[in-house]
């Protein structure tokens, strides 16, 4: 027989399984140029969704472990948060604070993941750009790429989860590794990015060990020559977008434990994240240009839950609440965006070639 904590997290995969399956087999049926329109009505229907499920949590999250008694209660909260304080005896009332502080992490958890994803599209435009696909196939080209990217962060998630509660020192290397990221994306934020498709790991790699066609064939991965199955470049370019996800892992998966040690939480506000980063994707590639300062917000961002992760003894010693880290992250996304909107970005000026008359 399962438990409850199985049974919750299985039917959690169940709904996202189904919603892609629609996505693709309903939604998706004729590959088209996703509209401004289009990608911001999905942009708030996903939103819409991950505040449906904060709801869920806020109001049953004591079912995502299936525990029915304090002891229970008390058993997860050391596991998963330690400086939660329970009224001792008192099963309802503090079954109520476990349910409000699992949302809270859920939601801060959320925003911090979707806030990081926006380095990822510039990253997913760079690519997209540099290998010369086509517009009317970045939709195709992305869904893939999310479904890969949600079976990655489970693997990814509930490995370094286990590796946490074994050993307590990792989390001071994710937070020397955020800071490092933090400051490199905060000091190089204005330079302009380029990929060189030949040189591209992925791209070097399937050269070599995989038969690949030289040319795009439409929308599809695979082609049939002389009876033999070869990967198209519009392949290549998922397989590209899975390894970007696969780096940029290393950063959005520590920051997310930095609110939380519980994994079923981290993915959850990972995967809500995810799920919304295609429609985001076609949302902000056509306003990109109107938040230059965005990078530079979110390599402060890293930095601060870099920060936060290296001293959590001591900001649990000051009493230092998972509301304050959503506080922060709302104020620096918040004068980033502002400041890009405010302060004008100067132009180049065209240098004057002297006549020779």
């Amino acid at each position: 027989m399962f438990s409850n904590e199985v049974l919750f997290f299985g039917g959690f995969i169940l709904v996202i399984s189904i919603m892609l399956l629609l996505d693709l087999g309903v939604f998706n049926k004729k590959d088209h140029v996703v509209k401004f329109g289009e990608a911001a009505a999905w942009t708030v229907a996903w939103i819409a969704l991950a505040m449906v499920f904060y709801f869920v949590i806020r109001t049953h999250g004591d079912l995502v472990h299936g525990m029915d008694s304090y002891a229970e209660l008390e058993t997860i909260k050391n596991k998963y948060a330690p400086s939660l304080q329970l009224i001792p005896g008192n099963y309802e009332a503090s079954v109520e604070i476990y349910r409000k502080n699992m949302s809270l992490e859920f939601i801060t958890g959320y925003l911090l993941e979707y806030a990081l994803s926006v380095d990822n599209i510039f990253v997913i435009i760079l690519i997209f750009s540099s290998f010369g696909v086509r517009p009317i196939y970045y939709k195709k080209v992305l869904f893939w790429g999310v479904l890969g990217a949600i079976i990655m962060r489970f693997v990814f998630i509930f490995l370094g989860s286990a590796l946490m509660q074994r050993f307590e020192w990792i989390i001071y290397i994710f937070g020397l590794l955020l800071v490092y990221q933090g400051g490199k994306i905060f000091f190089e934020g204005g330079e302009d990015e380029k990929i060189d498709p030949s040189k591209h790991p992925v791209v070097r790699f399937t050269s070599k060990y995989l038969p690949v066609f030289p040319r795009y064939v439409r929308e599809h991965f695979f082609v049939l020559k002389k009876g033999k199955w070869l990967l198209t470049p519009l392949f290549v370019v998922v397989l590209i977008i899975e390894f970007t996800d696969l780096i940029f892992a290393v950063d959005s998966v520590p920051a997310v434990f930095s609110v939380t040690k519980d994994p079923y939480v981290v993915f959850f506000s990972n995967i809500f994240a995810i799920m919304g980063l295609r429609s985001m994707f076609f949302f902000l590639s056509n306003i990109m240009g109107l938040f230059r300062f965005l990078k530079y917000g979110l390599g402060v961002l890293l930095v601060f839950i870099g920060g936060k992760m290296l001293f959590h003894t001591q900001l649990e010693a000051i009493g230092f609440e998972t509301v304050y880290s959503l506080y922060v992250i709302l104020g620096i996304l918040a004068v980033s965006i502002l400041a890009s909107v405010v302060i004008p970005e100067k132009k180049k000026e065209l240098t004057r070639v002297p006549s020779n008359s």
